[in-house]
């Protein structure tokens, strides 16, 4: 009895160790593929270099907006690479948003490995060239898809922006992974823990979450969580079965490009009266 109890607790302690030294490898599943914007039909796009204070080279696209429409800043999921979401990217320029998409380190052609703290200090590197480009910070909308949302929450609560689209988010990639292997001690142990939660309530603009109600994957009680914590004006879009990122076949961008004219523009014109008395 005690011998099999000795040999369990070796194999439970071999796979949690396992487990955390690969557990970047579980968070992250970059396509380090670097392809040209025009190579996808995205002739308004180009491609830009940045390069971060410890001297990585990040790629990203970027698509100018028309005037009086946002430029959303976009961090994209854990999967794939900038190539994945160009029929994304087309949606929004198609509307005369403008769009910049940071790729990651490790993918689509970026140096480096991504981790939480490479993706915060990243991703201010790229609001910041937004900023340097005369776009207002009124006129950015941050855009978080599944992991992204947790770069993008960051980052909203640290800076001035116009507006927040958080698409299929999550309280923490801690609680994601706890759901998800609960036999492993995944609270105590990750590395990367994307605490959206503690600080959803610090962001000061109008925010839309979305979420498919058959995400089986990040289930959508967590983005209704991280919602209610998250203070005014705010709006939650239920996308009737829709899984985790397929909700745009179901109408998501229907409900995207609506918040943008109804909820941002308003916001937008509001802002120009009072800076005009």
């Amino acid at each position: 009895m005690l011998l099999k109890l000795f040999v369990s607790l070796l194999i439970f302690g071999g796979l949690g160790l396992l487990a955390w030294s690969q557990q970047r490898f579980l968070v992250y599943a970059p396509d380090p593929q670097r392809v040209d914007p025009k190579a996808h039909g995205l002739e308004k796009v180009r491609e830009l270099t940045l390069r971060t204070a410890d001297g990585v080279d990040l790629i990203a696209w970027y698509g100018k907006a028309r005037p009086g429409e946002p430029t959303l800043l976009y961090f994209h999921g854990n999967a794939g690479n900038l190539a994945s979401r160009a029929g994304r990217i087309g949606e929004y320029l198609d509307k005369g948003r403008g769009i910049f998409m940071l790729s990651y380190r490790g993918y689509s052609g970026s140096g480096g490995k991504p981790t939480e703290l490479n993706n915060y200090a990243d991703a201010k590197i790229a609001y910041q060239w937004l900023v340097e480009q005369r776009i207002e910070p009124d006129d950015i909308i941050v855009y978080g898809e599944s992991i992204g949302t947790g770069v993008a929450v960051h980052l909203a609560a640290n800076n001035p922006v116009g507006g927040v689209i958080l698409d299929a988010p999550y309280t923490s990639i801690a609680d994601v992974g706890a759901r998800l292997y609960p036999y492993l001690p995944v609270q105590t142990f990750i590395l990367d823990r994307y605490d959206s939660l503690s600080r959803i309530d610090q962001i000061d603009a109008p925010l839309l979450v979305v979420h498919g109600t058959e995400d089986n994957l990040i289930p959508i009680e967590m983005g209704r969580q991280l919602f209610d914590r998250a203070g005014q004006p705010k709006q939650f879009s239920a996308i009737e079965g829709a899984g985790h990122a397929d909700h745009h076949v179901y109408g998501s961008y229907d409900v995207i490009h609506d918040w943008i004219d109804t909820t941002w523009k308003s916001m937008a014109n509001d802002q120009v009266k009072a800076v005009g008395g």
